[in-house]
């Protein structure tokens, strides 16, 4: 898929590897994705990884995780996340 440059608005799309930089992508799509890339989201990852970046994410948006534990049945108290435990590789800008 080629990625919209406001959705990555801090590096180059074309430096994003979607399965080198998984938790980034599912973070901004998640976030601030449309209905399109969304679908692409939810069939190139597998849900337990989905619902790994939602549980452990320290980025997302409250109302944006609280719609993905809906959609995923990821309990709520799973969601809350011990200090320094979210590992992040972000692409070159």
């Amino acid at each position: 898929m080629k990625f919209r440059q406001a959705l990555f608005w801090d590096t180059k799309p074309s430096n994003i590897d979607p399965k080198k930089h998984a938790q980034y992508i599912i973070e901004r799509v998640l976030d601030f994705g449309n209905d399109k890339e969304v679908r692409w989201l939810y069939h190139f990852y597998d849900k337990p990884l989905l619902k790994k970046v939602v549980t452990k994410s320290r980025c997302l948006r409250a109302d944006t995780k609280n719609l993905w534990n809906l959609i995923l049945n990821i309990k709520k108290e799973k969601t809350k996340i011990p200090p320094n435990q979210v590992n992040l590789t972000f692409p070159d800008r």
